[in-house]
């Protein structure tokens, strides 16, 4: 059994299917059967379950699956680390951002670490909240930026920024005339939510069902400027961080405080626990802790 096997097997059982796995490793289905093959006979197990036109894992194979996951984890940290030593203040960071907040949050953080690290280098990507967690949780991500909540037992997470949610209305709305708003007093309002795949869509339905009442979903968009052409067009409210009245200015609609309950909006940085970190990545995250406190 060597690394190689490994790999091949894992790469299977991930895709589920010999052609697709050898597409994604660049080496011959044969190869990567007879490899496969060479590890069952090893083991004396069967691993995959062919049975079917979906490969399948067997419990043996699960097991196996599981304990390679980790001796290729620990075969790429090695390499991390080695290369940490020859190449240091240089390197990449994967970053993940939510559409918005990195134009909002990191433009002046970003080029003052540049100019403090030239040779560190960013690639980054925009995911809603539960995407940023499952790249960061999968490797494919080092950091992300990312909002609460998120699984203390997977991350650990640095607070970038907390800030209030507001009510966004039409300007010829009833709340237009109001400072402020109870939530439970929206119970009878149509409510233009993001999508379920943003973190924001859980935290403002939560906060409905506390108040005591469950939100009359009208439209659910991904596209926040779309949220607010149909606050514009009066088709319903909807509840957005205070950082976010700004990119709706030009529009006829009103920002209201919700004086209770208080639904905070927390920005943080997250990394994946007992995972190596590269040095440009560590170091991102100490520039993050000196910076933004």
């Amino acid at each position: 059994m060597d690394i190689q096997h490994l790999k091949y097997f894992v790469e299977v059982a991930r895709q589920r299917n010999f052609t697709k796995a050898s597409q994604i490793l660049l080496v011959s289905q044969p190869s990567i059967s007879k490899m496969i093959k060479s590890l069952e006979d090893e083991l004396k197990v069967t691993l995959l379950d062919r049975s079917e036109r979906q490969i399948k894992l067997t419990d043996a194979g699960a097991v196996v699956y599981e304990q390679a996951i980790k001796i290729l984890q620990s075969v790429e940290d090695v390499y991390d680390s080695v290369n940490e030593l020859v190449q240091v203040k240089k390197g990449t960071i994967k970053l993940g951002l939510m559409p918005t907040t990195g134009v909002l949050l990191f433009p002046n953080v970003l080029a003052g670490f540049k100019k403090e690290y030239p040779q560190i280098d960013f690639q980054m990507v925009e995911y809603s909240a539960k995407q940023l967690a499952i790249k960061v949780e999968q490797g494919d991500l080092d950091l992300g930026i990312t909002v609460l909540p998120v699984n203390p037992k997977l991350f650990d997470a640095i607070p970038l920024l907390s800030e209030e949610l507001v009510v966004l209305a039409h300007n010829e709305h009833w709340l237009a005339e109001r400072e402020s708003v109870r939530l439970s007093e929206l119970k009878n309002e149509s409510f233009i939510l993001l999508t379920e795949d943003y973190a924001l869509h859980d935290v403002v339905k939560q906060a409905c069902m506390q108040s005591g009442f469950q939100p009359t979903v009208a439209f659910k968009s991904s596209l926040w400027d779309l949220i607010g052409e149909m606050v514009t067009a009066k088709l319903g409210i909807s509840l957005i961080p205070w950082s976010m009245v700004s990119r709706f200015n030009h529009r006829n609609v009103h920002a209201i405080s919700i004086s209770d309950p208080l639904i905070e909006w927390e920005l943080v940085l997250i990394y994946r626990k007992n995972k190596y970190l590269s040095f440009a990545a560590r170091t991102f995250i100490e520039y993050i802790r000196l910076h933004m406190f």
